[in-house]
């Protein structure tokens, strides 16, 4: 499974609801979590490796297995308070920015045994959460960043287009 870099049009495409949690999802959520364990990632949402469909990983502690757990069809439910840190993106390289979200979230979403679950998150996790779940509506933390920050990568997203560009020109 490959980590899909910006431009592809695959991040910015929302993504559809999981209707069955069945073998084919806990499959593909279990590649996920290996892609996302291998780049030392934090969160990994379906859209970022090609699979429209709003299923998650997450790991606020990236090389502890512990820490890894999936939500199909995740749901933020409340916010609370408000927070401003330096986010990454395993699918923007070399992208960093400022970006402000709620300090804790309520999630609602199903397991991969297709039970209800809700988590209260705070700090770290809650950040990554809203983060995954951006990618699931088709959005990306450059769309979150300030005009300084947007400007400071501006450079950086023209590399990865133009590399983009040469690598299809290969093809």
């Amino acid at each position: 499974m490959k980590i899909l870099k910006w431009p592809h049009p695959a991040l910015t495409t929302p993504a559809e609801r999981i209707e069955a949690v069945d073998d084919a999802v806990r499959a593909t959520a279990e590649e996920m979590l290996f892609a996302m364990a291998e780049a030392r990632g934090v969160g990994l949402a379906g859209p970022q490796v090609g699979y429209g469909k709003r299923l998650i990983c997450v790991n606020p502690t990236p090389g502890t297995p512990e820490g890894e757990r999936v939500f199909v069809n995740p749901e933020i439910v409340s916010r609370e308070g408000e927070a401003t840190a330096s986010e990454g993106c395993l699918s923007l390289p070399g992208i960093n920015g400022k970006v402000t979200r709620a300090e804790k979230v309520v999630v609602n979403a199903l397991d991969l045994e297709g039970k209800s679950v809700t988590v209260h998150a705070d700090a770290l996790l809650a950040r990554v959460l809203q983060h995954e779940i951006d990618h699931l509506d088709g959005v990306l933390i450059t769309q979150r960043f300030s005009a300084v920050d947007k400007a400071a990568n501006a450079r950086s997203l023209r590399a990865l287009e133009n590399a983009a560009r040469t690598a299809g020109a290969r093809r």
